[in-house]
């Protein structure tokens, strides 16, 4: 048994699922808004339960 198991959790799936989905997004900064495109989001989605969670945000430029 591999020591990421050893905690009983079965998330396999879950980490799967992050990589096809990504860790982060780029989103330009335009007059102080963010520039979506006509049909641009952002979407957050947990494939591992309830857990404690940070965002981070970082501004690079001007």
């Amino acid at each position: 048994m591999k020591s990421h198991n050893r905690t009983g959790e079965d998330n396999a799936d879950a980490h799967m699922k992050r990589q096809i989905m990504g860790r982060e997004v780029v989103v330009a900064i335009t007059d102080d808004k963010l520039d979506f495109g006509p049909w641009e989001q952002i979407f957050y989605g947990e494939f591992d339960g309830r857990r404690p969670k940070r965002v981070l945000v970082k501004v690079i430029g001007e």
